[in-house]
């Protein structure tokens, strides 16, 4: 039996933004429902972060939400198995009131964990494990030392793993609590990433652009093998483009319609040409552009420092800054307050 995995879908991202909608509606029309309905799968498991923002849900996102995911899932005969990750649940301290249970009661073929409950999932047990938080703690701790399962399906913080393609998280839960598992496969951090029995699967499209150029899709596993593997999404919505006195003549700008793009100038002869070349980007009606003049690349950087520098985003900006200062304080914490105020951030823009 092959069982889908999907993760931080996000619905209501970027304060409810038409854009990223139409975007994230490309996937699933395109890839996700199609390879459901290719695969023979109606078993879905969702290891959380459905929605986005943890206070409250925009009725045009759930209306969209139900209209094109939730609707669409119920009509093809797929059960959802639905875990609360930390952008569901309300509070901070505890997952007992969280937006999937909430908002989702009409779908019987939903089914919502907000507390670790060990599941058989076609014929293979499975531990889900939602956020993990001081109310829970405890007791979660308990259901995994005891739990049979083969397998662990959650949305953990565990330290040591990839947040993202800038960033290792050096604080969270320790992998070895989870050892005994054959497999552990969470949410939470939107990058893959795998380290022994663990896999972070990552989420199924870019949001932010610190998601640039990663990998980004949903996970199939066969619970008779315990094989698994990712299809991909080939859609994007973050682009760089690299200005080096390119002649707006023969450069293709349609395919940056409705995208966001960062405009990396290396050198600018002619700064009438420049201005043409920008009136053509607009004119492809691209969604937003940023301009970064560089200049400085050319015989300062080698290639990798180059794509470092370019792909940097804020939130990666900021951790460097914190990690090479000398404040007397713990860098880690820090870091963990940072991330959240700016994705508090990012809600309200």
């Amino acid at each position: 039996m092959k069982i889908a995995l999907i993760t931080d879908q996000h619905f209501g991202a970027r304060k409810n933004s038409k854009l990223f909608h139409d975007y994230f509606l490309k996937f699933y029309n395109e890839v996700f429902f199609p390879t459901l309905k290719e695969e023979g799968i109606t078993t879905i498991v969702d290891m959380g972060d459905t929605f986005d923002n943890r206070t409250g849900v925009n009725f045009s996102s759930l209306k969209w939400a139900k209209d094109n995911y939730y609707d669409k899932l119920r009509d093809m005969g797929c059960v959802v198995h639905t875990i609360v990750g930390n952008h569901t649940a309300y509070y901070k301290n505890t997952n007992e009131i969280n937006a999937v249970d909430l908002l989702l009661r009409e779908y019987e073929n939903v089914i919502v964990y907000s507390e670790a409950e060990d599941v058989k999932v076609g014929d293979i047990p499975v531990l889900f494990v939602p956020w993990i938080n001081v109310d829970n703690q405890e007791k979660t701790y308990k259901k995994i030392k005891n739990s049979k399962s083969k397998l662990v399906m959650g949305h953990l913080e565990l330290s040591g793993f990839a947040a993202n393609l800038q960033c290792i998280m050096d604080h969270g839960d320790d992998k070895k609590r989870y050892s005994k598992f054959e497999k552990v496969f969470s949410g939470h951090y939107h990058t893959r990433n795998f380290q022994d029995n663990i896999y972070y699967t990552g989420n199924c499209y870019e949001i932010y652009w610190n998601d640039y150029n990663d990998p980004r899709g949903f996970t199939i596993l066969d619970t008779e093998t315990l094989e698994h593997y990712h299809v991909n999404n080939p859609y994007r919505i973050f682009y760089t483009i690299i200005y080096e006195d390119t002649d707006y003549r023969n450069f293709d700008f349609s395919q940056y319609e409705n995208k966001i793009v960062k405009l990396i100038v290396r050198k600018k002869s002619d700064k009438k040409s420049f201005e043409k070349f920008i009136d053509k980007l607009y004119s492809s009606n691209i969604a937003d552009i940023k301009v970064v003049e560089n200049y400085d690349f050319n015989g300062w950087y080698s290639k990798d420092e180059i794509k470092k520098v370019e792909s940097e985003n804020t939130l990666s900006l900021l951790n460097r800054y914190i990690k090479e200062s000398e404040i007397d304080l713990d860098k880690s914490k820090l870091s963990k307050i940072i991330e959240e105020v700016y994705q508090e951030a990012c809600e309200m823009i």
